[in-house]
């Protein structure tokens, strides 16, 4: 059987949030603890957590708390609006 990748498509806000919430909860004993009741997840968590550190250059920019509040804010309000 021939494995299959599959592509998931975040826009430049839900990457930049999703980001940052995997490096501030990776490593804390909460999540850690629930991720650790199906190891298996951490394959998955830390290519997507890898992926998203090496693609996104925000998080290296001297705005990125600005760039970060701002994106929350949007991605907020478009689920306000849904």
């Amino acid at each position: 059987m021939t494995e299959r990748e599959l592509t998931i498509r975040l826009s430049p806000d839900q990457a930049l949030v999703l980001s940052d919430w995997l490096d501030r909860m990776i490593g804390t004993a909460e999540f850690d603890s629930l991720v650790d009741q199906d190891r298996a997840v951490w394959s998955p968590l830390y290519l997507i957590a890898g992926s998203l550190e090496t693609s996104l250059a925000e998080v290296f920019l001297p705005d990125y708390t600005e760039r970060l509040n701002a994106a929350r804010e949007r991605l907020t309000g478009a689920l306000d609006q849904g």
